[in-house]
């Protein structure tokens, strides 16, 4: 399916589905994308486990003035990202129409609302989706819920939802009783919980969304840098550096240390739920729809996209390597061996594997 601008998208609900697309139900907001503003770029706050909020300044400092405070999940509009002073490591800011906000506290997204499919393709048990609006809506479709992450959010006081970039399994499409499309959530890999959401909210992947990045290049050529050092991620293809990004690798403890060496990925798929229990110093976490990962060793660390910051550039993770949705997304069609929409996931047994994935720390001096 398509994508559309705002003012595309009014006009083909309006003359498909009338004022009937726009009506809230069951706590399901059928129109996300009117709660959003009206810019090229977007940006949503996002501070939680740490923080339920984060402030406005007056300039892009430490100590300037706050003119406001966003709480979780508020939407801005990105105006372009500056240089500032570093409110911990990174000294990025974005400039809003109000003032400015610390570029990691901050996701960057889009609000891309789709025309939503009425039924499945045809001879097709479900499809795999992206989520281009910055938020949507869950609502549980076979309680009791039995994934972690969505009890935390009621606990801490937050809707459950599904945010940009997040690719998701659909596995059913229904029309409510007051005419809005909803598409079913399957956590495929999960545990077991079903949810609806708006349909507006979800842009099917066609086969040009995941078509491999220079297929034509010998397999053998193409291999990926990981610098630790300077958070770094290049692909190579020979000698030569076709891609480059800023990247989160593990925090630089014994426990969530993202290990140097040369990695055989083995596994790669659409999208899967990540988590790990409180033990061994390390504290839990429980992240549903992690979109791209690039499993690169058995101890479950991967290339994979991350939706729940922007701090690119500095460590930050368990030990995996995180990247933007948008950098992810290249990565994973860039990578060998390709994946389809007929064949979402592969794992390969030793000696096969995929892109090999080089890990080094180089000091700075």
């Amino acid at each position: 399916m398509n994508r559309y601008s705002r003012r595309d998208f009014l006009k083909l609900a309006g003359a498909s589905l009338g004022s009937l697309a726009f009506r809230r139900f069951n706590g399901i907001d059928s129109a996300p994308r009117l709660q959003f503003p009206e810019a090229e770029r977007l940006g949503r706050v996002s501070v939680f486990p740490n923080f339920y909020s984060t402030s406005i300044k007056a300039e892009p400092h430490i100590n300037a003035t706050s003119v406001g405070e966003l709480s979780e999940d508020s939407i801005v509009v990105w105006l372009r990202e500056v240089v500032g002073d570093a409110k911990s490591v990174s000294k990025r800011w974005v400039e809003t129409p109000d003032g400015y906000i610390y570029a990691p506290d901050l996701q960057p997204a889009r609000n891309l609302p789709n025309i939503p499919m009425t039924s499945l393709p045809e001879g097709k048990a479900g499809f795999w989706a992206e989520v281009t609006v910055p938020y949507v809506d869950l609502i549980l479709a076979n309680p009791p819920a039995r994934s972690g992450w969505y009890k935390d959010a009621f606990t801490n006081g937050f809707t459950p939802r599904l945010y940009y970039g997040q690719v998701i399994w659909i596995d059913q499409i229904t029309t409510n009783e007051s005419g809005q499309i909803l598409y079913r959530f399957n956590e495929k890999y999960g545990y077991g919980d079903l949810f609806w959401l708006d349909g507006t909210a979800i842009h099917p992947l066609t086969p040009e969304d995941i078509a491999p990045i220079h297929p034509d290049v010998d397999p053998e050529q193409k291999h990926i840098l990981v610098n630790t050092t300077y958070q770094t991620l290049s692909c190579f293809e020979g000698e030569q550096e076709v891609f480059f990004c800023r990247i989160s690798t593990g925090y630089e403890s014994e426990s969530y240390l993202t290990p140097s060496g040369q990695y055989n990925p083995h596994r790669k798929l659409f999208s899967i739920p990540m988590g790990a229990s409180s033990t061994e110093g390390r504290s839990g976490y429980d992240t549903p729809a992690v979109a791209w990962p690039i499993f690169m060793n058995g101890d479950g660390i991967a290339i994979h996209a991350a939706f729940w910051h922007n701090d690119f550039g500095t460590r930050r993770s368990h030990g995996c390597v995180n990247v933007c949705a948008e950098d992810a997304k290249w990565i994973f069609r860039w990578t060998t061996p390709y994946l389809s929409l007929d064949e979402d996931e592969v794992s390969l047994s030793w000696p096969d594997h995929g892109t090999v994935v080089n890990v080094v720390k180089r000091s700075l001096y």
